[in-house]
């Protein structure tokens, strides 16, 4: 045996790790984005969050957007693909996904899980990045560039880059 060999085990424990978080995009009849107030945040956001060990992200949107909202939402194409690097109080890489998931008709059927969730709301595209953080803002311009074009945006800190 090759004596540079590392059992996989200690070989995969020295590779980097990162965050995944995972959100939906869903409008209304009217073309308006859905956007939920977290009560622990400032900001202003996309149903979603963090996507469990060995889950895949589409699921975990699937299933954050059933205890957030009460729907069973049928998971489309990724929209937009982020990295954000450490950051403060975070001390590792997040990479974030952000679905379309359609189209909500009729709004009364949400059922807020108000244990996280203080509000929902329908707002205009263009009026939606002021409600969202300086770092989740963009997505809002790309997520439509996407789903206009049926292509991925990838965000990586910065300028937008079409995948």
């Amino acid at each position: 045996m090759n004596k540079n060999y590392v059992q996989p085990a200690v070989w995969y424990a020295t590779l980097p790790t990162a965050y995944l978080t995972a959100q939906a995009l869903f409008t209304d009849e009217r073309d308006r984005v859905l956007l939920v107030k977290p009560n622990y945040r400032e900001h202003w956001g996309f149903p979603g969050g963090i996507v469990e060990d060995g889950e895949a992200p589409h699921r975990g949107v699937a299933r954050e957007v059933e205890e957030e909202l009460g729907l069973t939402a049928e998971i489309g194409d990724l929209l937009v693909l982020g990295w954000h690097p450490p950051e403060g109080e975070r001390p590792r890489s997040t990479i974030s996904f952000l679905f379309d998931a359609g189209v909500i008709a009729d709004p009364g059927r949400i059922r807020l899980q108000y244990e996280e969730l203080d509000a929902f709301e329908f707002v205009p595209w263009e009026r939606a990045p002021e409600r969202l953080a300086p770092g989740v803002a963009p997505r809002i311009p790309a997520a439509r560039r996407a789903r206009e074009s049926g292509g991925t945006v990838y965000l990586p800190d910065g300028p937008p880059h079409r995948a």
